[in-house]
């Protein structure tokens, strides 16, 4: 018995490191076979030979890698603010690494926030607190999407956006970028609503709605969900404004910078293309990759860039090189950085769970 017990032991971080690298190759075989296909389909041997790396498309590259660390500042930052302090500068990034490193290995839909609360309780927040922290989190990166879209339609010429042709392409941009904003836009409002307005209110409206017959199987995890946003909302509404600004000020900046890596790329490899309109742009396609069901969103983000920028350049090849520029440095980098910080996290997750049985 004691030798099974061992046996079972030494296995079980065998099973979490395969089951990590299968996680990490899966989306690596889905994104290369994509670029592979599209390479194959679009690519023109003379777009590589035209592309010269001189000072100018280097500096460029560089730039876009600044842009990313933005983005993680923001980010970190904002961990740091939500925490009040509580977590130290590397600790907050660490939680970053790892929140990025699920969203990499996760469908979009399920995102890094679904363990976020599990990687703040390992750096010291109490998992109450830290569930509540993430539900901020959220509220906070869709408010950013809801108030984002109004001023960018103000500036950017809605055409420019979506009519610029590609047929059916355009026609199904513009009903899944809608479709998906609508229900971003719904859930923003339920959140606003349950956790800064009438939270109790909104908890026990979502309980009665969710006790029908066709809604009942998904009662708990409403309840659940409503518990959570009551919590959040004592806790949010005794904030200050300085606060309200730090934490939506770090989430602006992550996505913008975000944004602004392909406006980098663009800058070095297709200085003629408008970059306003490259930066509205990056807005349509997060929005529309929220509903990938591939892990990071692999392989259909590189065919969805390559198509939609492909007018603003007037070439599908070197937009396919954009393309690939930008998922090594906003997707790929960070299934490494996770690969290494992933093992030494699980190792100390068990040696925590021995540490408590003595």
């Amino acid at each position: 018995m004691n030798t099974q017990q061992k046996n079972k032991k030494q296995q079980s971080p065998r099973r979490q490191a395969l089951s990590l690298a299968w996680k990490i190759f899966l989306p690596i075989a889905i994104g290369l076979a994509v670029v592979v296909w599209l390479f194959k389909r679009e690519f023109n041997p003379e777009v590589w030979h035209s592309i010269h790396f001189d000072g100018r498309v280097i500096g460029c590259i560089l730039l876009a890698w600044l842009f990313m660390l933005g983005r993680d500042f923001g980010l970190t930052w904002r961990f740091r603010t939500l925490t009040d302090r509580q977590l130290s500068w590397t600790k907050a990034w660490k939680v970053d690494m790892l929140c990025e490193f699920t969203s990499c290995v996760t469908p979009s839909a399920v995102g890094g926030s679904a363990l976020g609360m599990i990687y703040l309780n390992r750096e010291g927040i109490e998992l109450g607190r830290a569930t509540t922290l993430m539900m901020t989190t959220l509220f906070l990166d869709e408010l950013f999407f809801v108030v984002s879209l109004p001023i960018i339609m103000l500036i950017v010429p809605y055409h420019e956006l979506f009519d610029f042709g590609h047929g059916g392409f355009t026609v199904g941009l513009q009903s899944v970028f809608w479709g998906v904003y609508a229900v971003i836009f719904v859930w923003t409002t339920i959140l606003f609503l349950g956790i800064i307005v009438r939270p109790h209110a909104i908890h026990r409206f979502l309980n009665w709605l969710f006790h029908f017959r066709l809604l009942n199987k998904w009662a708990k995890q409403v309840d659940s969900l409503g518990t959570n946003m009551e919590t959040t909302g004592k806790e949010l509404r005794t904030r200050p404004f300085i606060w309200w600004l730090e934490t939506f000020g770090g989430t602006a900046l992550s996505w913008s910078s975000r944004y602004l890596v392909v406006n980098a790329l663009f800058l070095g490899f297709a200085p003629a293309a408008s970059q306003l309109v490259v930066f509205a742009r990056q807005f349509i396609v997060w929005v529309c990759l929220m509903v990938s069901p591939t892990p990071g969103s692999a392989g259909i983000s590189e065919w969805l860039f390559t198509t939609y920028y492909g007018d603003l350049i007037h070439s599908t090849g070197m937009a396919l090189v954009i393309a690939l520029f930008w998922r090594i440095i906003s997707y790929y980098v960070y299934l490494l950085v996770g690969a290494c910080i992933m093992p030494g996290w699980i190792q100390q997750g068990i040696r925590n769970k021995e540490q408590d049985k003595h």
